[in-house]
């Protein structure tokens, strides 16, 4: 059975900081590529970074880059998101996604049905 465990939520001034975790099982890890997802109240589901499991490539929505570091650890089963400078309209709930779609220049973020697993989702809340 295939689980991914999402952690490090909570709530945060703007300008702070938070490191999501995801720790995963029941897959081979190193051959999935690894996305953080968010959505807001009332607000489309919207992609943050994904991670390839097979290049190592790293891609970031515009509102991301810059700010957020998506990171993962092979043996470890585990992905991570560093957030820094947070803004009020990061405020959201993050998810944790794993997919065996290739990632790239063009395609850089799976469509929400591409997505094989899913974690549960952990609050992310930026007070100004």
């Amino acid at each position: 059975q295939v689980q991914l465990v999402e952690s490090g939520g909570g709530l945060v001034q703007a300008g702070g900081s938070l490191r999501l975790s995801c720790a995963a099982s029941g897959l081979t890890f190193g051959s999935y590529t690894m996305a953080w997802l968010r959505q807001a109240p009332g607000k489309k589901r919207e992609a943050v970074a994904t991670l390839s499991g097979t290049s190592g490539n790293i891609y970031y929505s515009r509102s991301a880059e810059g700010r957020f570091s998506i990171s993962r650890d092979n043996a470890r089963n585990t992905v991570w998101l560093e957030m820094n400078n947070l803004k009020p309209e990061d405020t959201s709930v993050y998810y944790c996604a794993a997919t065996l779609a290739n990632v790239g220049g063009m395609y850089p973020f799976p469509e929400d049905w591409e997505y094989d697993y899913w974690g549960q989702g952990t609050q992310v809340t930026v007070s100004s």
